[in-house]
């Protein structure tokens, strides 16, 4: 998967902003971060089934040609499988749409990023140590997190509030001010926003310069 590169001219700038959730939006945030493990775990073990199934019937002297065909990793190609089976899967069909699909893809982003880092790996294509192949995320161990790249992600004119898709309008902790002022002045934009759940704390940052894009994600305090 690509990484993004700003335009010639563009800087990308991180802010950071800690959220003030209400208890509703708080259950609403754990359930968008939910779903990224749990998109990212299906993308892990689809992938994984079929490499399996191939050193299984390679040990049954299956040849080459008629051996279970590889499983694409990309994130189209993981979109268009996950939206195959989001609406039978028991794992998703039930709860699937309580989410905005940025959810979703955050996992499966997520997922065809690590398989990209541990192909590189092995091929000797990567610096550092040997990268494992990807592991399934347990819900107690796993860091909540969840990113939007569409839908409404924007810094509201009373500099206190922040919105995000599905999420609605949440309260921050402190001014938005800064970012805010380079917002209306148009040199800059928000490109995405990320929230993220460390320490108790629910945070979401931003990125920006004069004539900048934005990123909009959080921050560890």
């Amino acid at each position: 998967m690509k990484k993004f590169k700003p335009r010639p001219g563009c800087v990308v700038q991180a802010y950071r902003f800690a959220l003030d959730p209400n208890a509703g939006q708080q259950r609403a945030l754990r359930s968008h971060c939910g779903a990224a493990r749990a998109a990212f775990n299906w993308a892990v073990s689809w992938v994984s089934a079929a490499w399996w199934q191939r050193q299984a019937e390679q040990t049954y002297g299956v040849p080459p040609a008629e051996l279970t065909p590889w499983r694409p990793w990309s994130l189209p190609a993981l979109r268009k499988a996950f939206n195959k089976v989001k609406h039978t899967d028991p794992r998703f069909a039930s709860w699937w749409r309580d989410n905005s699909k940025e959810a979703y893809n955050t996992g499966l982003a997520n997922a065809a990023a690590a398989f990209d880092n541990y192909a590189t790996s092995k091929n000797g294509k990567r610096k550092g140590a040997r990268m494992g192949m990807p592991r399934r995320k347990s819900k107690r161990k796993a860091r909540l997190a969840c990113r939007f790249t569409t839908g409404t992600v924007r810094i509201e004119p009373d500099g206190k509030h922040v919105t995000l898709p599905r999420l609605g309008t949440i309260r921050t902790h402190e001014p938005t001010g800064k970012l805010l002022a380079r917002l209306q002045a148009g040199t800059a934009r928000v490109l995405s926003a990320t929230v993220r759940h460390e320490r108790g704390h629910w945070f979401s940052p931003s990125r920006s310069k004069p004539n900048v894009r934005h990123r909009l994600r959080p921050d560890p305090a």
